[in-house]
C-alpha cells in the first residue's frame, strides 16, 4: 500500500503537539494519587518536572502545587496529607520537536484540571 506521504504524514507541529499529549498523560496518571502534604509538595514538584524532562523531545516542565487549595482540603481533615489530584497543580510543559516548539499548560478552569495546547511556533514545519 502506497500512501501520498505529503497529505498523510503528521507534520512536525502536530507530532509535537501528541508528544505533548503524551508527556500529560504521563505526569496526571502517573503521579494522581500519591500522598501529598504541604510539606512535601517542593518534593514532588521537582520530581514530577525531573521524570517528565527525561521523555524525548521535552524541554521544560515547570509543576506547582496550589499550596493554598492543598491546606484548605487539610484544614478540616484528621489526616496530615491527602491524595494527589488535579486540582492542586499547576503544570507547564514545553516540547521541541525537529524544530517546532509546543507549549502546553494544565490549570484549573471551572472545578477541572484542563489541559491545553497554549502556543506552537514552527508550525509550517512538516514531515520529510
Amino acid at each position: 500500500m502506497t500512501t501520498d506521504s505529503d497529505e498523510s504524514d503528521p507534520t512536525d507541529a502536530e507530532a509535537a503537539c501528541f508528544e505533548a499529549g503524551i508527556k500529560f498523560g504521563t505526569l496526571y496518571h502517573q503521579f494522581a494519587g500519591t500522598p501529598i502534604s504541604p510539606d512535601s509538595a517542593a518534593s514532588l514538584e521537582r520530581a514530577m518536572e525531573e521524570a517528565i524532562e527525561n521523555q524525548p523531545h521535552c524541554t521544560e516542565v515547570t509543576v506547582a502545587v496550589r499550596t493554598d487549595e492543598l491546606e484548605a482540603e487539610l484544614a478540616d481533615s484528621a489526616a496530615d496529607y491527602t491524595e494527589l489530584t488535579g486540582r492542586f497543580l499547576e503544570v507547564e510543559i514545553v516540547v521541541d520537536y525537529e524544530g517546532c516548539e509546543v507549549v502546553t499548560r494544565m490549570a484549573m478552569e471551572d472545578g477541572y484540571p484542563l489541559m491545553r495546547v497554549e502556543s506552537v511556533r514552527g508550525r509550517d514545519s512538516s514531515a520529510d
